[in-house]
């Protein structure tokens, strides 16, 4: 496994990768649901490269990007065990060499609801830098987790209305034995927070927003910031839709998860192309 931190590193190991390539973005902190989504690119192209970058232009007034964890020494070692051919760990001036960017992308009317809406601004960092990313790493297939279900729905409408011949392929969310949705975040809750977490994936079993409303409001130490059921393509309301969401506060934990609700979702988009033809290597 190579890792680099520049960009003229990461362009001389690129051009060196042969056949396919896959991308997986991080922001490090990784876990076994991060894990999961480098195996799986490991079943779906020649090499994998995976990039493991804290963006600030994703992180809000208040927010937490000084307090998000940071445990390189760990993540090198968890993606050489999965298989990672090549980890790109930059700074944010490597990403951003000229500063924050004046020119952005804009996720439109998705970026303004539900998870938009509680962080303005957030769903445009977060595709001006996959689409940065992107161009740096030349990918084939880029996979995304399906807890970030938003997020997989802004990058996949950004793809296709930007002409980017890039496959773009939803994982489905890793899970604890209790049903608590893997994330980076998890560390920061404490054991009597742990278990009020558990509160969110029951709520979405319900499969109904007012039982699982219900339920979120009567568990101590949680405040619910949406349970909704949307279209999982624009993230409007939908109550025919087929994806429940769900955000909250556990202490001063952010948390999201959602529930898929039909077969479409992870299969909007996926591999089309074999590892071994890649008829869109540049």
């Amino acid at each position: 496994m190579i890792v680099v931190a520049g960009r003229p590193e990461l362009a001389q190991a690129r051009d060196a990768l042969l056949g396919s390539v896959a991308v997986v973005m991080t922001m490090g902190a990784l876990h076994d649901g991060h894990a999961e989504l480098i195996r799986t690119a490991v079943r779906s192209a020649d090499s994998v490269l995976v990039t493991i970058f804290v963006n600030p232009l994703q992180f809000g007034a208040g927010e937490d990007l000084d307090r998000y964890p940071r445990t390189l020494e760990t993540d090198l070692a968890l993606c050489e065990r999965e298989g990672a051919t090549v980890v790109f760990t930059p700074a944010p001036d490597v990403v951003y060499p000229d500063g924050p960017p004046v020119v952005r992308v804009t996720a439109g009317p998705l970026g303004e609801v539900l998870e938009g809406a509680s962080r303005p601004g957030h769903f445009d960092g977060v595709l001006t830098v996959v689409l940065k990313l992107l161009q740096l790493t030349r990918p084939y297939v880029a996979l995304f987790g399906q807890k970030d279900a938003q997020q997989l729905a802004g990058i996949r409408r950004m793809v296709r209305d930007l002409d980017l011949q890039i496959d773009v392929v939803g994982v489905p969310t890793v899970r604890e034995a209790d049903g608590l949705a893997l994330s980076s975040r998890n560390r920061f809750l404490s054991p009597e927070q742990r278990g009020s977490a558990l509160v969110l994936s029951r709520a979405l079993h319900t499969r109904d927003v007012e039982a699982g409303c219900a339920l979120v409001a009567a568990e101590p130490g949680v405040e619910l910031d949406y349970l909704a059921r949307v279209d999982s393509t624009t993230f409007t309301h939908d109550p025919d839709g087929d994806l429940l969401v769900v955000a909250a506060r556990v202490g001063t934990t952010r948390l999201i998860d959602n529930l898929v609700l039909t077969d479409t979702v992870l299969t909007d988009t996926g591999l089309t192309h074999t590892p071994t033809t890649p008829d869109r290597e540049r």
